[in-house]
């Protein structure tokens, strides 16, 4: 009878380490992108980079290319690439389209949401209003990130996540955020509690109108040009 040795599953199941630094490499760059780290329109070259993300100039690129094909970095013919900006009028269509879209979330997350859900988005609610009167500017913003994310998990509704996600609204707001504001809005809690609310009560258009009032504040804190509310 023959044996199975077991090489053959090793060699089935072991990682391809150049897709694995590949795949790493982006997370890395598109993390940075997306924190800021690199402000809307550097250049981005791919000497600083392969050392920073440690990897080599091919893998770089491969990376630069998907970032590119996502809209996170533009790319010229035998230049170097840059992070993306936006015209106001391309944030504001952006902006606008994220309203409708996790205001649809936010409905179907008052259909959807389990006890675990709503724990989840009480407790950011409870540290936000807890953390309102403390100077810790980057860690409130990552719990409005994931109160965010935490409503888009309770509408279970993998379609409309995946559109919000393509936005690249976060490089919006990092791009035209106002730098002269040293702490969040004041209402921000208020209106994560209003959405929380009605989600809690399993209201659909109250949560849905929720969501929309709460983002077009956020729309109107920019430092952008409306001719229209």
């Amino acid at each position: 009878m023959e044996v199975d040795t077991g090489q053959d599953a090793a060699r089935t199941s072991a990682p391809d380490t150049g897709a694995n630094r590949t795949s790493q490499a982006y997370h890395d760059l598109r993390g940075l992108i997306l924190s800021g780290f690199y402000a809307p329109d550097s250049r981005l070259t791919e000497s600083d980079l392969s050392v920073r993300l440690q990897v080599s100039r091919g893998t770089l690129r491969s990376v630069l290319a998907r970032l590119a094909q996502e809209g996170y970095v533009t790319a010229e013919a035998n230049r170097s690439a840059r992070t993306r900006s936006f015209t106001e009028d391309e944030a504001i269509e952006i902006l606008e389209t994220r309203e409708v879209l996790e205001a649809a979330l936010a409905a179907k997350a008052a259909e959807r949401a389990t006890d675990e859900d709503l724990a989840a988005m009480t407790e950011i609610c409870a540290s936000m209003r807890a953390g309102q009167a403390e100077d810790g500017r980057d860690e409130y913003s990552a719990l409005n990130r994931r109160f965010h994310e935490q409503v888009r998990q309770a509408a279970r509704q993998a379609t409309l996540t995946k559109f919000v996600d393509s936005l690249l609204y976060p490089l919006v707001l990092r791009q035209y955020r106002d730098m002269d504001r040293s702490r969040p809005r004041s209402t921000v809690v208020q209106e994560h509690e209003a959405i929380l609310a009605s989600i809690v009560t399993h209201n659909p258009e109250a949560a849905a109108a929720a969501m929309r009032h709460h983002l077009s504040a956020v729309r109107r804190a920019l430092q952008l040009k409306f001719t229209t509310s």
